[in-house]
């Protein structure tokens, strides 16, 4: 044990988790009691100082972004989950569904940019039919052939596997055929039935949930992981979750990124719910980097929260901030007060300023351009202020 593992291990005694420390230190996996204890000690910075250990083991300084564009093709949608205010239905004001050639547009209207991933998710429409998807990714591929599209949450697959009529593990190979390269791994909210049935009954169940990425990782694609926190989950219910995942990584591998998803309320029939504080999204961060083991990266999404929070997260735990993303309507329909968009050089110097390296990445985590010298800079100039 390190000088620096002996002081956590003796502040985590202070604290009533120095077993837990002690598993930690030893890079033993924690039980979800032991996930319980995390949650409910009121030292959050050895919680902190916990998940700061696993992610620096991992990743040492460097902290990712990618340059990369949103696009959020229809708002029209059947679900009706009661924390979301982007849905639609049709005939609604401000309802729109875009062409595929319309979506293409809005990555030509980027091509001066060095963007290198496109994320494509929506509402569930159920008059679109297969090959609006297989045409959409066709013509967002034209548009940028060098484009990797990040697109479909396993919701939308399911809803796509519905109207091909067939077997998802057979329609994936067309839309990977059709341009698809990875999954963003939304539309999980929270496994537990209570909350489902509560609040986005009309949605696919947890179980299909994890079926469905099952399916996708076995078709060779890599996706992200999510939970929607603090709202009326209970801790059971997040750490419930959070081994569900665990589990299926252990399973499939497939997982890259976990990303804690933070409520906002505004706009919602869930208005009267109070938002997670930025105390809650830090723990959240931290507890994902510690429950999930065998997950690579965790993200501390900069447009659900403050830039101040995210640079704190990048000491909770989280070694990723997502990307410049353009034009984002979800969350801010929702009342996320961020910015749109982030440009290059702010991204770098977000992360500079919390006193990490900055490591710009492709979706799968190539290095595209780095501040840390020892990591090879490829094709792409340092960031400047323009």
């Amino acid at each position: 044990m390190s000088g620096r593992e002996a002081r956590l291990v003796e502040r985590a005694r202070a604290a009533g988790i120095e077993d837990v420390a002690r598993r930690v230190v030893a890079s033993e996996r924690l039980s979800l009691e032991d996930g319980a204890r995390l949650y409910a000690t009121p030292d959050l910075f050895v919680v902190a100082e916990l998940a700061n250990l696993v992610r620096e083991r991992l990743h040492g300084d460097l902290a990712y972004f990618n340059v990369n564009q949103h696009i959020n093709y229809t708002n029209i949608c059947n679900k009706l989950c009661r924390f979301c205010a982007f849905q639609r239905l049709p005939n609604q004001e401000g309802a729109y569904c875009m062409t595929p050639q319309e979506a293409a547009g809005k990555v030509r209207e980027q091509l001066d940019q060095p963007v290198t991933e496109v994320h494509m998710v929506a509402g569930i429409y159920p008059k679109l039919g297969y090959d609006y998807y297989l045409d959409l990714l066709r013509a967002v591929k034209a548009a940028r052939p060098r484009i990797h599209i990040k697109a479909f949450t396993m919701v939308e697959l399911h809803e796509i596997a519905r109207v091909a009529k067939k077997p998802l593990a057979e329609v994936l190979p067309e839309l990977i055929e059709a341009g698809l390269d990875s999954i963003p791994g939304g539309g999980a909210e929270v496994f537990s039935e209570r909350v489902r049935s509560e609040t986005y009954h009309l949605k696919i169940s947890g179980d299909e949930w994890l079926d469905i990425a099952r399916t996708v990782h076995e078709a060779g694609l890599r996706s992200n992981c999510t939970m929607l926190h603090g709202h009326i989950e209970t801790v059971a219910e997040r750490l419930d979750h959070l081994d569900r995942l665990r589990r299926l990584q252990d399973e499939t591998g497939g997982f890259q990124t976990y990303v804690p998803l933070s409520f906002h309320p505004d706009n919602s029939e869930m208005a009267d719910v109070p938002a997670p504080t930025a105390l809650d999204e830090l723990r959240e961060m931290a507890l994902g980097r510690l429950m999930l083991d065998n997950v690579p990266h965790v993200k501390a999404y900069w447009i659900l929260m403050d830039v101040p929070v995210a640079q704190l997260c990048l000491s909770f735990g989280a070694d990723d901030v997502d990307g410049t993303v353009v034009e984002e309507k979800v969350y801010h329909e929702a009342g996320a007060t961020t910015p749109q968009e982030a440009q290059r050089h702010e991204l770098v110097q977000w992360i500079r300023d919390a006193g990490r390296v900055p490591v710009e990445r492709d979706t799968l985590y190539n290095v595209v351009w780095s501040g840390d010298e020892a990591l090879a800079p490829v094709g792409m100039p340092a960031p400047v202020a323009t």
